[in-house]
Formats: structure tokens, C-alpha cells, sequence
């Protein structure tokens, strides 16, 4: 994710250049560039990149809860919704884990982190794209995805933020919850209700997470360790982490596959569901292998393998996504 930097930047004032003061709530008078970095930093705390990935999962359910290509007005209104709520959770989350991510290398320069940003005016960006969402939802959508949007919010604040993330290595399985919720929330936004079919598709992401996430959590395990967050990589051997990522992907092919007779998805989709889900199995049984080799080679080996896991995540959800998608406009 793109980060704002965290050096001061520069302002005129009198016709004088002078670094603007880090965190001053935007006291100094900040003209041209000062206005355009301040503005990116805000953008930087909603993590624009975290975004896209929960957005793809939402056009997919839509097109399947459709049964083709819902009305454009519903899918703009639905991701304009969906990127509020989920900037919201992201705002806030920077302004409760400021204080870790002031020892985080890879987030440190984050603006809460550095005081560009005060710690009150992140917590009403936060709060102010929050209560955007929901009445965007009511509004242009329907109250159903509104309750869901606040939900993911909810889940994503409190019960990771503020309840799990310090306290539990299964943080980021629970906390996962609200990354599902984008599924549930474009169901609802095309039926005005969920069945069992996004549940399913629910179901995927959730299994999804910890193997996306846990290969990043070793890299910067470090990281997490100085700061004080219990994720599974930093209290626990890689071959232990390496071994629950084989068996929630396991749970994830199976999820994907029972979207077959839930959503009468064609023989097309089943065999990419199971080619991908087949191909990402066999990433995290090599990872597991290279986990088990207790020896200065295999560690080694494994470390650079650990962001090969990840990026693969990413693409395996992706071509899912467009896999429910074509499988919808097949003519049989």
C-alpha cells in the first residue's frame, strides 16, 4: 500500500519557504503542493489498496445474484458505498494502532504515525465516512446493505482493532469476518436480502484470509513482535503456520465448489475453481515442505518464498472472481 511520506513539506508563507509543522491539525497556511501531499495522506489512511481487493469480490456477487449485469447506477452506488465503509474501518484502524504502527517499519510513515495527521482529526475522518456510508447505502441502495456496511465496520474496529489484534494469534481469522462482509453486502444490494449462496462465497474469503495474510505476517514478523501484536507467525514455528494455511485452503476449495449447486454454476466454473484452488494448494504444501526442512537452506528458501504465497493469494481470488463472472454469460 502506497503510504504518505513522513518528512514535512514545504510552505510558503510571506512569500517565504519553510517546513510545514508535522502535525499542527493544518494550523500553518499550506498552498499548492502543501494542499495536494495533506489531501494524499487522507487518502493514504482509507488504504486505497486494501480497497480494490475488497471491491473485487463485490461485482462478481452482484453479476451472480443478478443472473447477469445489474444496472450501472447500482453497482456505481454499491462500490461508492462499499469504498466509504471500508475507508471508514481503515481510518480508524490507523488512528487505534497509531501507536504500533510508530514501530512498524513497514507502517511507520503512515500520517497518524508521524503526527502529520493529529489523532482527532483521523478519528472524524473515520467517523465521518462511517456515518457517509450508511447514509449513502440508505439512500442510493437499500437499508439491508447499509445494516451489513455498518456491520463490517463494527467487526472490523472493534472486534479486530480493539478486541483481537493484541490479543490472540487467531486475530486475523476472526478478524477476517469483515472482509467477507463485501460479499454479503453485494448480494444485498442487487436481492434485498443474503441466501446460501453468498454464504458460500462468504465462506471462501473467510478461509481465504489467513493464507493471504500469514505469508505477510512472516515476512514482518519482526515487525509485529516489536510492536507487540501475537500474530501466528511471531508465536509460532513456520512449519505450524505453513500446516493451518494448508488446511484453510482445503476449507476454501470447498466453499468454492459447493457455489455449484448453490448458485447452479456450470461444469466451467467447477473445473477453474478447482484447477485454482488445486494450484494454490499446491503453493502452500511446497511452503509447508520448505517450512520442515529445519536447517539454515530451508529457512532461507522459505523466507523467499513467503511473498511468492502471497501475490499468488491475490491472483487465485482475482481469477475465482472472473470465474463466477464468465460462468453467469455462458449460453447453457
Amino acid at each position: 500500500m502506497s503510504q504518505a511520506p513522513g518528512h514535512d513539506t514545504a510552505s510558503v508563507v510571506d512569500g517565504t519557504s519553510r517546513p510545514a509543522r508535522s502535525g499542527d491539525g493544518g494550523g500553518a497556511e499550506v498552498t499548492g503542493a502543501g494542499w495536494r501531499h495533506r489531501l494524499g495522506a487522507y487518502v493514504a489512511l482509507t488504504k486505497p489498496r486494501v480497497i480494490e481487493l475488497l471491491l473485487v469480490t463485490t461485482i462478481p456477487t452482484m453479476i451472480l445474484a443478478q443472473g447477469g449485469f445489474p444496472s450501472w447506477w447500482l453497482v456505481v452506488a454499491t462500490l461508492v458505498g462499499g469504498a466509504l465503509a471500508a475507508g471508514s474501518a481503515n481510518v480508524l484502524n490507523c488512528y487505534l494502532d497509531r501507536d504500533i504502527d510508530q514501530v512498524m517499519n513497514r507502517t511507520r510513515r503512515r500520517a497518524t504515525a508521524t503526527g502529520e495527521i493529529s489523532p482527532r482529526a483521523a478519528l472524524l475522518f473515520g467517523l465521518g465516512l462511517g456515518v457517509v456510508s450508511m447514509a449513502w447505502f440508505v439512500a442510493f441502495v437499500n437499508v439491508a446493505s447499509a445494516l451489513l456496511a455498518v456491520g463490517a465496520i463494527l467487526l472490523y474496529v472493534v472486534g479486530y482493532t480493539m478486541i483481537l489484534k493484541r490479543r490472540t494469534p487467531q486475530n486475523i481469522v476472526w478478524g477476517g469476518i469483515a472482509g467477507c462482509m463485501p460479499v454479503l453486502i453485494g448480494w444485498s444490494a442487487v436481492t434485498g436480502g443474503v441466501s446460501w449462496a453468498p454464504v458460500a462465497l462468504f465462506g471462501v474469503v473467510f478461509f481465504w484470509t489467513p493464507p493471504h495474510y500469514w505469508p505477510l505476517s512472516m515476512k514482518f514478523r519482526r515487525d509485529y513482535a516489536n510492536a507487540g501484536v501475537p500474530m501466528l507467525p511471531v508465536v509460532a514455528k513456520d512449519d505450524r503456520v505453513a500446516r493451518e494455511m494448508v488446511w484453510y485452503t482445503v476449507a476454501m476449495i470447498v466453499c468454492s465448489l459447493l457455489l455449484v449447486p448453490l448458485a447452479h454454476m456450470t461444469w466451467v466454473y467447477a473445473v477453474v475453481a478447482l484447477a485454482l484452488g488445486v494450484w494454490f494448494l499446491a503453493l502452500c504444501v511446497q511452503m509447508l515442505r520448505r517450512a520442515e526442512h529445519n536447517n539454515e537452506a530451508g529457512a532461507q528458501k522459505a523466507k523467499l518464498y513467503e511473498m511468492k504465497v502471497f501475490h499468488a493469494s491475490i491472483t487465485y481470488l482475482t481469477l475465482l472472481s472472473v470465474a463466477v463472472c464468465v460462468d453467469v454469460f455462458l449460453p447453457w
